[in-house]
């Protein structure tokens, strides 16, 4: 019969490593998935910070009104809204033809992870550009009036 006081080393801690293969497998699995929904909350924000760019840039150099402003963001970034996007002219009460600047902006844009055992939905900060009018009642401002 075997001496159990030899059995003690490596027959016992024979699975250990695959153990500790696992744990630090799921954390690391799980800190790779948490950095990749941050990226794309970011991508998201981003690309919501360009779209109103580009919205205010339109509203500066094409005679538009808002719904086509609005479109062209949405065209951008399919998560935008109408509701999600204010468009406002300087001074109050002109039209798009006889204004001195614009502001375009967002505001309550709600991102959702896609992971299904943590949903988190995330709403991006508000943000707003203003530029003045550039194209003085012309529609010239190019393919971006298309």
């Amino acid at each position: 019969m075997k001496d159990r006081r030899k059995m003690a080393g490596p027959k016992k801690q024979r699975g250990a490593a695959i153990v500790e293969f696992a744990i630090a497998c799921a954390v690391l699995v799980s800190v790779l998935i948490g950095i990749m929904e941050f990226s794309r909350v970011l991508y998201y924000w981003n690309t919501a910070t360009e779209a109103a760019r580009l919205g205010a840039r339109v509203a500066t150099v094409c005679d538009v009104n808002a719904s086509v402003i609005k479109t062209k963001m949405e065209q951008m970034l399919p998560l935008l809204s109408d509701s999600n996007i204010q468009v406002s002219y300087t001074p109050s009460g002109c039209d798009a033809t006889n204004c001195t600047s614009v502001t375009v902006g967002y505001t309550g844009l709600t991102v959702s992870t896609f992971v299904p055992f943590v949903p988190i939905s995330m709403t991006l900060p508000p943000f707003a550009t203003t530029l003045p009018r550039e194209s003085l009642s012309s529609a010239s401002g190019g393919s971006v009036c298309q």
